[in-house]
């Protein structure tokens, strides 16, 4: 995509013509000799859209626009599967193109590329756009919250019924979580409230807005859309609801005007939440790079499922202490420590998912005194040594291991993906085995065991350390440990503090 989206395409006579513009008032890209590169091609509030899927409506392609600012002029060259789009202003088009450079924009499960037009602004043939002109009109109308002329007879866009959208989770995948909802949506304006439920086995949620325009807005973009790749599809509608009345503040229901509200029972508060994932201000550079980490992938294109771990503390890392980490976010066949850089290794996961997934929480955690970096890698796959040659161990194939989380399909593992946290889950643990021996077991290694708790059957446990670095050394060096009597301790992390 990036090679795309970067050179600036040669614009043909007739879609010069559609502008009614001189073929003088063009810049380099008008030049049949010269190919500009995205970056040297001035920002303008119109875009030009490219590989557009055929048969594409004018309303999906304003879509594209409508969360980053009002749509103010279209023109869809439909022969041609392109479009130009014409932004309120030029940050809200800089602002367009700086998102889509970390998310690839998707129209019908189609990749397709944005870049700036040399146009300053769209003049179009009323004639030649009449239908597209109708269209913006209604859609103009929602976003300014008035009601659209009832003659356009191309979109039923009446007046947005209520602020609250019901939001149902089809082909779960991967967990979503409430955080991850008030990300994607606060795109679109505030978010006030959400609820989350089951109800039917299906995951779903009531989501309220400050305003029933920015719930239009975002069921028109976000319906049919997936969160993760191929997964965790948003089915929107509006509820039948106007408010939400939110009782606790948790993993499960927040309301963002009341900060003051009670955690409920057994449930961590809002604030511990929060802080796990890190506040993401929506709409910029850190929102953009969490879409690009994984956390809101939209539909992103295929990604690598090999990661790039840097700056390890190469005396302790080890190929087993990296699958032990990144294991619990994804099933990793394979890990490669670099040998002519061994703080760096290569890190195999089962698909471009996972691999997301832990790049976004594990990247920029400290690992064994060093802060560690986490990206994704241009390799598709790990390597492994030829036959014969000694790689000193730095290679280590995972595929066939028994300790995969993630591979019967449903596994309860999929419901327990957490940040790295202070608190471990321990589970697996034999009858024998007292809340002293496990103490001693993870002080060992240096680290200050803060608080204990064991479960009622005593198989399970939560133990509390000083640090999330302290929790990530226990959990790489006591994940599998044998306890004797063939229970190996399972290790994962806990949302919930002791």
């Amino acid at each position: 995509m990036d090679g795309d989206i970067a050179v600036g395409v040669k614009r043909s006579s007739d879609e010069l013509n559609m502008y009614g513009s001189s073929p003088n008032s063009l810049t380099a890209n008008g030049s049949d000799s010269k190919k500009q590169r995205l970056d040297e091609s001035p920002p303008s509030r119109v875009l030009h859209i490219r590989k557009l899927p055929n048969e594409v409506s004018e309303t999906e392609v304003i879509a594209l626009g409508l969360p980053f600012g009002k749509v103010t002029n279209i023109l869809m060259l439909k022969g041609k599967n392109q479009a130009f789009l014409e932004l309120g202003t030029e940050e809200a088009a800089i602002t367009m193109v700086n998102y889509y450079t970390a998310v690839t924009p998707q129209v019908r499960n189609t990749p397709v590329f944005i870049q700036y037009s040399n146009h300053k602004a769209l003049k179009t043939d009323s004639a030649l756009n009449q239908r597209a002109q109708a269209v913006l009109q209604a859609v103009s109308a929602v976003q300014d919250g008035s009601s659209p002329s009832s003659d356009t007879g191309v979109l039923d866009l009446a007046p947005p019924p209520s602020p609250v959208l019901r939001i149902i989770i089809d082909n779960m995948f991967y967990p979503v979580t409430l955080d991850v909802l008030q990300q994607i949506f606060s795109k679109f304006g505030t978010v006030l409230k959400i609820i989350t439920f089951t109800k039917n086995n299906q995951f779903q949620a009531l989501l309220q807005f400050s305003d029933p325009v920015n719930a239009q807005q975002a069921k028109l973009s976000l319906d049919g859309q997936n969160i993760y790749n191929s997964c965790c599809t948003l089915r929107i509608d509006f509820s039948k609801l106007v408010s939400l009345n939110v009782k606790y503040n948790n993993d499960k229901s927040r309301d963002y005007t009341r900060p003051d509200l009670p955690a409920g029972d057994g449930d961590m508060s809002s604030k511990d939440h929060s802080s796990l994932l890190g506040a993401i201000s929506p709409l910029s550079a850190a929102a953009a790079a969490a879409a690009a980490a994984g956390r809101v992938a939209l539909s992103g294109s295929v990604v690598s499922g090999v990661l790039l771990a840097s700056n390890l503390n190469d005396e302790m890392v080890t190929p087993q202490s990296l699958f032990n980490l990144f294991g619990v976010y994804g099933d990793v066949q394979r890990v490669k420590i670099l040998y002519n850089k061994k703080d760096s290794a290569l890190i195999q996961l089962s698909d471009g998912n996972q691999a997301q997934l832990a790049m976004s929480h594990l990247n920029g955690q400290k690992v064994f005194g060093k802060v560690m970096r986490v990206t994704l890698s241009k390799h598709q796959t790990v390597a492994l040594p030829r036959e014969g040659l000694d790689d000193q161990l730095l290679t280590k194939d995972f595929s066939g291991s028994p300790l995969h989380r993630f591979k019967k399909p449903g596994s309860k593992n999929f419901q327990n993906i957490f940040p790295p946290s202070p608190t471990l889950h321990l589970c697996n643990i034999p009858a024998s085995v007292t809340e002293e021996d496990l103490r001693l077991l993870f002080s060992n290694g240096g680290g200050t065991v803060k608080a204990f708790k064991f479960f009622q059957d005593r198989k399970m446990a939560l133990i509390q350390m000083s640090s999330v670095e302290e929790a990530i050394q226990g959990l790489i060096e006591l994940h599998n440990y044998d306890m004797g009597r063939n229970h190996h301790l399972k290790v994962s992390f806990s949302k919930s503090t002791i």
